[in-house]
């Protein structure tokens, strides 16, 4: 009993720190959108740099859950836990990577660059948005709350419809050479925190899996809902 409670208190550590780099996630992504927003240089520097301790997250997570399973044999409700933990932490660092994506942009649309006001505020209302989809996921594994994870499906659709509005705001930015310079580089971001969306929505996926036994996607990528 004794080395049972001991694997439920290194499993539940694990947990708290796993979730805990969805908090570093979302303080990058924080920083990333004041940095495009502000074309702050140096705080875009600033989140290249900060993206080792989400790698460093990544890997402490990582390395602990395969040293506890080398020691202990989780029942199956442990291991759904397990699984969803190896799953979560992979998310956050991918989503850490794509916080460094949208940062090395800032440097290289130049000291002033010709920005399209409308199509930067509608990409900052995007991470806006995934900031809140990031926290949702959170609460929604650390409560086991399906519902609530369903509802970041919902959450995501609007990060989706701003992408879009984005991509035809880019296809719009005029003749000017610089301009449309710029913009095809904000394509770039807006495909950065599309993929992020995506990403809270696995991790609401996973809550799913932990409370069911059993997984399935939101929603089937091969046959997505029209849009209204």
């Amino acid at each position: 009993m004794q080395t049972r409670r001991a694997f439920h208190e290194e499993l539940a550590d694990l947990e708290h720190q796993a979730l805990g780099g969805l908090d570093l996630v979302e303080n990058a992504l924080e920083r990333t959108m004041e940095a495009l927003g502000e074309h702050d240089v140096e705080l875009a520097a600033m989140v290249i740099a900060d993206d080792d301790r989400i790698d460093g997250r990544y890997l402490e997570v990582h390395q602990g859950i395969l040293s506890l399973l080398a020691r202990q044999a989780p029942v199956a409700t442990d291991l759904r836990l397990v699984a969803a933990l190896l799953d979560v932490i992979k998310h956050v660092e991918r989503m850490g990577d794509q916080c460094v994506n949208i940062a090395k942009t800032i440097p290289l649309t130049g000291h002033e660059p010709p920005i399209v006001p409308e199509l930067l505020n509608t990409l900052l209302e995007m991470g806006r948005c995934v900031g809140a989809m990031l926290m949702q996921a959170k609460k929604a594994f650390a409560a086991r709350d399906v519902d609530l994870a369903q509802d970041l499906v919902a959450r995501d659709d609007a990060v989706n419809r701003l992408h879009r509005r984005a991509f035809q705001l880019a296809l719009e930015a005029g003749d000017d050479p610089d301009t449309r310079e710029w913009a095809m580089m904000m394509l770039g971001v807006g495909r950065a925190l599309e993929r992020m969306g995506d990403h809270a929505v696995d991790i609401g996926e996973q809550t799913a899996f932990i409370v069911t036994g059993l997984f399935r996607e939101f929603r089937d990528a091969s046959h997505p809902v029209p849009s209204a």
